[in-house]
């Protein structure tokens, strides 16, 4: 596989010049009737020196072959001379942008999802793209959507299926993120592409469980919400009983301590408004 070799060729102002006095000569040559030194001139200039003019733009390069042997790049930007006989190709050193398209996939629990990721990516070696893999652009985009389907099958949603799972792709975002940069950077690395970012830009369910799951997220928040709600309460039932005996406002016994417990949990409790009850009798009539 060939490295990338970077070179400086000549500057090309020289070059240029050198032209156009051979230009000026052809003509000179055609006025005054020396025909064959004209075209001999022309073909010169026209073979040996205009071909060989060069010019590379900022973040740009090119990488140059002879007769199929690799010559190496030209990264450094401005207008340079090289032998006339190489094949010269572009290829741009700026930061590509992926928007890579949503995927149903499974995770790692089975439940089908959609998935999608935004990728920087920048060529590192030029040598490597152009040569080791058949078109970068191309390879890029597959090994991309492949990362992607595996990192969804290696994790759950969420921790509602698989609640000894350490990351998830909803909650751990900065993680999954890291790993899904790692593995493209090693499936990429071929090509000569280093990934500067990879990020999930879209996670859901798919249509057809969507509905369920929300339930089932709802059913979830609905329990926590109603754990917290308990275990408030009954700290507020004790510390009703605590101040009562403490200050001596009234002496209860155990049955009577039973019903303001019953009372009290049922209006910390309840999801609606209590309508209060006045009792005229005793606990015992």
């Amino acid at each position: 596989m060939n490295t990338e070799k970077t070179i400086n060729p000549p500057s090309g102002y020289l070059a240029f010049f050198l032209f156009l006095l051979l230009l000026a000569a052809a003509i000179v040559s055609f006025a005054l009737h020396y025909i064959a030194a004209g075209v001999a001139t022309i073909l010169i200039n026209f073979i040996f020196v205009l071909p060989g003019l060069v010019i590379v733009n900022p973040n740009e390069s090119k990488v140059l072959t002879l007769f199929g042997k690799y010559v190496g790049t030209v990264k450094q930007d401005g207008f340079f001379w090289v032998n006339p006989f190489t094949a010269k190709k572009k290829v741009s050193l700026k930061a590509f942008n992926l928007n890579g398209q949503q995927l149903k996939v499974n995770d790692s629990v089975g439940n089908p999802i959609e998935i999608a990721a935004v990728i920087v990516w920048q060529i590192k070696d030029t040598a490597s793209a152009i040569f080791a893999v058949e078109n970068y652009l191309q390879y890029v985009n597959i090994q991309s959507e492949a990362a992607v389907r595996h990192l969804a099958n290696s994790f759950p949603y969420d921790n509602m299926e698989d609640e000894g799972a350490n990351i998830t792709l909803r909650g751990g975002a900065e993680q999954v993120s890291l790993l899904l940069e790692k593995e493209l950077n090693e499936r990429l690395d071929r090509a000569g592409i280093e990934v500067l970012e990879a990020r999930i830009s879209h996670l859901a369910y798919a249509p057809e469980i969507a509905h369920t799951m929300l339930q089932r997220q709802q059913a979830s928040a609905i329990i926590s919400a109603r754990r917290l709600i308990v275990e408030g309460a009954v700290g507020m039932v004790e510390m009703a009983l605590a101040k009562l005996s403490e200050k001596k406002i009234v002496k209860l016994d155990e049955e009577r301590k039973a019903a303001m417990v019953s009372n009290l949990l049922v209006v910390l409790c309840g999801d609606r408004s209590v309508n209060p009850v006045v009792n005229t009798g005793t606990l015992y009539h």
